[in-house]
């Protein structure tokens, strides 16, 4: 398993390689653009055991004890053969509030090209088929305000090497400047299809990145697609926002799939409350004998 090699000495939380449920490739790879010498992002999110996600049906009360807690594991730089790994792998309990929230990272990582997916299981594959769930005209505000981000990068850049000196001939950053562009073109793809594609535009990104356009094409491009775009979020079919409990619903089937039946949950949180109120009724006949 590509996950196990390349966490083998990455002192990882210890339940992370059984329970990732899904890793894909991204960045330059999952839009077409990447050379050999490329490193490779990997995404993915995991189910955590149960106490994490469940803290009082294993005896933990709220404010008092300290629950086992887990939002991502992030790690920068791992080699693994010939190759370098930036691997972020989250909770999916936060990957699915990302998602809602049409951060445009986690929405690229629910549509990569299956040929990019490395790991996938029966769970993330639930949430693969019902992805565009999770699409809503909010993903105009999230991508064109991550493409503004990209545009004040384009021209304030710390850089050392090969690429401070293609900065220099280019006058701008042209790593910036494609994903400006990529930014753009997959939120009106969202907005008008509801759906997501990509490398439909890597041959432009390829341009930019090969620093065939000028900085001045760049930004023009920027603000002609933004009049255009804001047009298209009015006329968009997509929903105002996420329909909340088929989302939840969504999680628990696929908790279900995991985790199996809910009973014990059920029946543990049963039993903790009736010890919380043997308690307080002990407390209660401690107090009235003061």
């Amino acid at each position: 398993m590509i996950l196990k090699d390349i966490l083998l000495n990455c002192n990882p939380p210890h339940f992370l390689v059984d329970n990732t449920m899904y890793l894909t490739r991204m960045g330059s790879v999952a839009y077409g653009v990447s050379d050999d010498l490329s490193d490779e992002d990997l995404y993915g999110w995991c189910i955590p055991p149960k106490e994490y996600l469940f803290p009082s049906s294993f005896g933990y009360i709220e404010g008092f004890d300290s629950p086992p807690e887990f939002e991502q594991y992030q790690k920068h730089h791992i080699e693994s053969g010939e190759k370098q790994f930036d691997v972020v792998i989250y909770n999916v309990t936060k990957y699915f509030r990302l998602v809602m929230e049409n951060n445009p990272n986690m929405i690229d990582s629910l549509f990569t090209a299956r040929k990019h997916i490395l790991h996938s299981t029966e769970a993330s594959e639930l949430v693969r088929e019902n992805r565009k769930l999770f699409i809503h005209k909010g993903c105009f505000v999230k991508f064109r305000g991550y493409s503004y981000s990209q545009m004040q990068k384009m021209f304030h850049f710390h850089a050392e090497g090969k690429r401070k000196e293609q900065i220099e001939k280019q006058g701008y950053d042209v790593k910036f400047a494609y994903h400006l562009v990529r930014l753009l073109g997959e939120v009106k793809q969202l907005l008008t299809t509801g759906d997501l594609d990509l490398e439909k535009d890597n041959e432009i990104l390829k341009e930019i990145r090969g620093g065939e356009w000028t900085s001045q094409e760049v930004v023009r491009y920027f603000e002609e697609n933004e009049k255009i775009l804001e047009k298209q979020y009015e006329e968009s079919k997509l929903p105002e926002r996420t329909d909340f409990f088929e989302i939840k619903k969504l999680l628990m089937n696929i908790l279900e799939t995991h985790y199996g039946s809910f009973n014990e949950i059920k029946q543990s949180d049963e039993k903790a409350y009736h010890f919380m109120d043997q308690i307080m009724e002990i407390c209660e006949q401690w107090r009235r004998t003061k």
